[in-house]
């Protein structure tokens, strides 16, 4: 399989891997969508309060559900889809040149780093570098 200068399958890039939701009410959405959807959950200690990993029940990745502090604080309350990019800071370039903003500069977390974008006309997604 091709790769690409990160290291990341080239056949994977732009795939959309996840989704996050920052809210004040994550306990609330977390047992919401265990109910709705099935997802299970793996609480991730922020020292005054729990993030959550939404999961398949046979443990694969799909969400993260957010308080809004830390890299988190002034998200709005809205699903945000994430995909994948071989090269952060390049596109985050771009999207300062096209008129885009950067709303949560990059942050490392585990092996990736990421960060969120606000397209011209409002819409909002996530980047990740793995």
């Amino acid at each position: 399989m091709e790769q690409n200068q990160s290291g990341t399958p080239s056949n994977l890039q732009g795939r959309m891997i996840g989704a996050s939701l920052t809210t004040n009410q994550s306990e609330d959405v977390r047992d919401f969508y265990k109910e709705v959807i099935g997802w299970e959950h793996i609480e991730v200690s922020q020292g005054d309060h729990s993030d959550y990993r939404k999961t398949t029940p046979d443990g694969q990745f799909m969400a993260g559900v957010h308080h809004p502090a830390g890299m988190f604080s002034g998200l709005p309350p809205v699903w945000v889809p994430t995909f994948l990019v071989s090269d952060l800071r390049a596109s985050l370039e771009w999207c300062r040149k096209l008129g885009g903003n950067v709303l949560m500069e990059p942050m490392n977390y585990e092996k990736n780093s990421g960060a969120v974008i606000e397209y011209p006309a409002g819409a909002i997604c996530g980047l990740c570098q793995i």
